[in-house]
């Protein structure tokens, strides 16, 4: 395995990371973000959150959000809503 490259185990561990993150902040309604303005709170680089948000926005599985790109002003805006 390349430096580079993710076990299926990390990935999943970030990808659950960013889930449980994103189910907290939109409990009570929408959420707007920027991934440069939570990267720190759920402890991934922006690339990453950019890359798991597309992810998910695509995603067939059952996660009970709305992920929808919002717009684009200097970086991607994402909303996020309970389903």
């Amino acid at each position: 395995m390349s430096a580079t490259a993710q076990s299926p185990t990390e990935s999943d561990d970030k990808q659950t990371r960013l889930l449980s993150y994103l189910r907290e902040k939109a409990a009570d309604g929408e959420l707007y973000f920027k991934s440069k303005f939570i990267a720190d709170d759920v402890e991934l680089s922006t690339k990453e959150i950019g890359a798991l948000m597309a992810k998910l926005s695509d995603s067939t599985e059952d996660i009970d959000l709305d992920i929808e790109k919002w717009s684009y002003t200097s970086a991607t805006t994402w909303r996020v809503q309970r389903a």
